[in-house]
């Protein structure tokens, strides 16, 4: 019983963090289109699309059994699913830092925000690759 409440109180916390998402977003293209920035526009329905991708995948990667002890057809399928989901959020850092680093004051300041973008990365890559839980 109480675990069918704590699922629906997740899905309607799911829903209504992907209207806000969503929402952000189109406000966040829309000023971006008004004010004849096409770049800004680009990056945000393409880090809009990434998000929503990155959810996608996260979710199947949930979905799928936990793994047996024998080799089998989901092992490859989960190896896979955190190939991708590293991709996208590896996709998303780099968009990110690309974005911030542009905006800061100077190089050394730059430069940092790329160094964390290229640590986070190779974390998540020890994280989901080299890691067995």
């Amino acid at each position: 019983m109480e675990r069918e409440r704590r699922a629906a109180a997740d899905a309607v916390l799911l829903r209504a963090g992907l209207v806000a998402l969503t929402l952000t977003s189109a406000v966040s293209a829309y000023r971006a289109a008004a004010a004849g920035d096409a770049g800004s526009t680009a990056f945000v329905a393409a880090s809009y699309s990434t998000l929503l991708l990155l959810f996608r995948r996260l979710r199947a990667y949930e979905r799928l059994p936990p793994p047996a002890g024998d080799a089998d057809a989901d092992d490859e399928r989960r190896a896979r699913l955190r190939l991708e989901v590293w991709a996208l959020c590896t996709l998303l850092t780099v968009m990110f830092a690309w974005k911030v680093a542009a905006a800061m004051p100077s190089w050394p300041v730059a430069a940092a925000v790329w160094a964390m973008a290229a640590l986070t990365t190779a974390g998540g890559c020890v994280a989901l690759f080299h890691h067995r839980p």
